[in-house]
C-alpha cells in the first residue's frame, strides 16, 4: 500500500492537524516508508507457536490475573476538606450558571 498526499491531509483532517503545503511532502515520505516497513515485518513467515519472551527463569509461576479491591491509606473523607455522603464537595462557581 502506497500513501499519498490526499491520505495524509484526510489522516491530518481525522486528527485535526493543521499541515502547512511546504511540510506535507516529508509528511507524505515519512508516512509511506512507516506503513512500507510494516508490509515489510508482515511478509516475516511465522510458523508454529513462538513462546512469548519472558524475563527471568522460567520456573518462576505468574499469579493468577484476577481483579480485587485495593484498600486505600487513606479514606476519601480524609483525604478531602469537605466530604459528604461519598461525594467530594466543591464550591460553587459563579458565572457558570448564566451560560
Amino acid at each position: 500500500m502506497r500513501i499519498g498526499r490526499d491520505d495524509v491531509l484526510k489522516i491530518a483532517r481525522l486528527a485535526e492537524l493543521a499541515v502547512d503545503e511546504a511540510d506535507l511532502p516529508k509528511l507524505v515520505e515519512q508516512l509511506d516508508g512507516i506503513v512500507a516497513y510494516v508490509a515489510q515485518l508482515d511478509a516475516v513467515p511465522a510458523e508454529g507457536d513462538i513462546a512469548p519472551f519472558v524475563p527471568g527463569p522460567e520456573s518462576v509461576a505468574w499469579r493468577a490475573d484476577e481483579v480485587r479491591p485495593q484498600s486505600l491509606a487513606l479514606p476519601p473523607g480524609a483525604m478531602a476538606p469537605a466530604f459528604r455522603n461519598g461525594f467530594f464537595v466543591v464550591p460553587r462557581r459563579t458565572g457558570m450558571d448564566e451560560a
